[in-house]
């Protein structure tokens, strides 16, 4: 008998609402991210405070780690549709805080608000709205996920240019203000119609690793803006410390690629680790080292967000169990390929052009392995657990990032402009979570 519709279709009626909610808030998160970062040096001068360019994007980290923590415990405990108010309320807050701003130690404060509305709000997310859409559609939901991005990567440095010479710096953060209430209309209905959560007491203690683990992050940050034995030390003891903090924080056994649920939350920081260190030193490599333009070092990572969603769209179509086990080691066989790619004109006398085309196959290999991670994290996951595993998933993501792209900061040297360290570093990553991989799926 053919599937009905509400079988095969993420917008059939009583999810509608929830996916068209999801994905205009990834967007509106998406394109934040993308626009502020484009603004900031406007912000920065705007205010005189150059002094604090680092910690504004610094702190939004940090305290993405409080939020993805905390919202574990709210969508297990409170239900989701709790959770999203709290995290739109402070997403909403630091917006406007930073909006109107008087200075840059408030922008920064503004900076701090959103990244832990952020945090609650992307656990919370997958929580929701996996509750909300069958199983069997999870491969297309987090495909969906992966395409809401494509759009604000490719017209959210455009916009946010011509808002700052248009209007002001600030139409960039009171603009994504303005849509929130839009976002929240759409998809906290269908929220509140998934459940209370278990009603259990709030147990607040992981939030004091949770703090710890910011304070690393924040060191590894700042280690990243440091040069000489001092920046060493400071990345080693705030490695030390996300390190000791994440243990708790973790599922047992995350750290050592134990089968099952721990080796799918290792391999989501491996991945994204891979992902974050190369993107942010790519830019520089096609600039400084062969010659092209900002517009044309652009055009490279927009094709690498294109063929993101291509391949998030390609891992949904796959629905035979056997199949589906040969995506996350062929997506990272894919990702280290094309890292290899981006590599070779550096070792050899070819053309600069296979920049663009390795480039793109690493955005192909995540999109095939990424969504894949989020799909078996919920499979894996019994429904009271589905908050604290989404939230211990994108921990592993934040912290592992920060880690990379501090030791890139480290390996990276401006005098000469060798990005080829960095880039051998992620293909090392991608290489081990390759390896690691075949530990994820459950015999």
């Amino acid at each position: 008998m053919p599937a009905s519709t509400a079988d095969t279709a993420l917008f059939a009626p009583g999810r509608r609402a929830a996916c068209a909610g999801a994905v205009a808030l990834i967007s509106m998160l998406a394109f934040e991210s993308i626009a502020v970062a484009t603004a900031m040096p406007a912000v920065a001068t705007a205010l005189d405070g150059l002094p604090l360019y680092a910690l504004a994007f610094g702190a939004t980290l940090a305290t993405s780690v409080l939020g993805m923590t905390a919202a574990g415990q709210l969508c297990d405990r409170r239900g989701p549709y709790s959770a999203a108010l709290a995290g739109l309320a402070s997403f909403l807050a630091g917006l406007l805080l930073a909006g109107f701003a008087p200075s840059m130690p408030w922008l920064v404060l503004g900076r701090g608000l959103q990244g832990l509305g952020s945090g609650v709000l992307g656990v919370t997310l997958y929580v929701g709205v996996g509750q909300v859409v069958p199983q069997q559609l999870h491969p297309k939901l987090f495909a969906m996920f992966a395409g809401a991005w494509v759009v604000p990567g490719l017209v959210g440095p455009a916009l946010a240019s011509f808002l700052v010479q248009a209007v002001s710096w600030r139409a960039v953060f009171l603009a994504v203000a303005a849509a929130v209430p839009v976002a929240a209309a759409a998809m906290l209905p269908s929220l509140r119609r998934v459940g209370t959560g278990s009603g259990e007491a709030l147990r607040w203690g992981a939030m004091r690793w949770a703090l710890l683990a910011s304070l690393g992050v924040l060191m590894l940050h700042a280690a990243s803006q440091r040069a000489g034995a001092g920046a060493a030390l400071l990345f080693v003891a705030g490695l030390a410390l996300a390190g000791l903090a994440a243990r708790p924080l973790l599922p047992a056994g995350a750290l050592r690629a134990a089968r099952g649920l721990p080796s799918v939350i290792l391999l989501r920081g491996l991945i994204a680790a891979t992902f974050a260190s190369a993107e942010a030193f790519l830019p520089l490599l096609v600039t400084r080292r062969f010659g092209w333009s900002l517009t044309e070092a652009g055009i490279a990572l927009s094709a690498g967000a294109v063929t993101w969603s291509i391949g998030s769209a390609l891992q949904a179509r796959v629905s035979r169990a056997e199949q589906r086990r040969l995506l996350l080691p062929g997506g990272f066989g894919l990702t280290a390929l094309g890292l290899l790619v981006v590599i070779a004109p550096l070792l050899a006398a070819l053309p600069s052009g296979l920049v663009l085309a390795g480039w793109s196959t690493v955005g192909l290999g995540i999109g095939l392995s990424f969504p894949m991670l989020s799909v078996l994290l919920l499979k894996l996951s019994p429904p009271e657990s589905q908050g604290s595993n989404t939230s211990a998933l994108q921990l592993s993501d934040a912290l592992t990032s920060s880690a990379a792209l501090a030791g890139a900061g480290l390996l990276f040297d401006p005098a000469t402009g060798q990005v080829l360290p960095v880039l051998l570093m992620a293909l090392a990553l991608v290489i081990v979570a390759t390896l690691v991989s075949p530990r994820a799926q459950r015999d």
